[in-house]
């Protein structure tokens, strides 16, 4: 009997846990580090967030079943304010060939994606597929 109670308290804990962290998936949260080093700077300029517009920035890989539904996401977000007067940049990066800029912007998943403001800034940062609107809600005011 007692056994049973315990596997009872560790399914609960278990999912809980697996609640509260698949909560987090894909909600746009403001970046709370924006370090300006150099080599930060060379690396974004290099993948082409160049502080001219507005840019989202994403990583992907060939193996990132997920990637696919965040490049859907991000191309339709991106065409439904290209009428904007500063009208956001798609950014693809492979993080398996540039693992560098992965590297310096802290990337531990895939997909991870960023909002960069129109100087470059980083606004932004989305683990997992973000949702449309809430990619809207962050991109339309860098936009204007």
């Amino acid at each position: 009997m007692i056994e049973i109670v315990i596997l009872a308290v560790v399914l609960a804990t278990a999912v809980a846990l697996g609640l509260f962290l698949s909560r987090r998936q894909g909600q746009v949260r403001p970046a709370t580090l924006d370090p300006d080093t150099g080599q930060r700077t060379r690396l974004l300029d290099a993948a082409g967030v160049t502080g001219a517009a507005p840019a989202v920035l994403h990583f992907s890989a060939d193996w990132c079943g997920p990637c696919d539904a965040v490049r859907r996401v991000v191309a339709s977000v991106t065409d439904e304010l290209s009428d904007s007067p500063n009208a956001p940049r798609d950014i693809e990066i492979d993080i398996d060939a540039d693992p560098a800029l992965a590297r310096e912007l802290n990337v531990l998943s895939l997909p991870t994606t960023f909002v960069f403001d129109a100087e470059g800034k980083e606004r932004f940062r989305i683990s997992g597929v973000p949702k449309a609107g809430d990619l809207r809600t962050a991109l339309e005011p860098l936009t204007v």
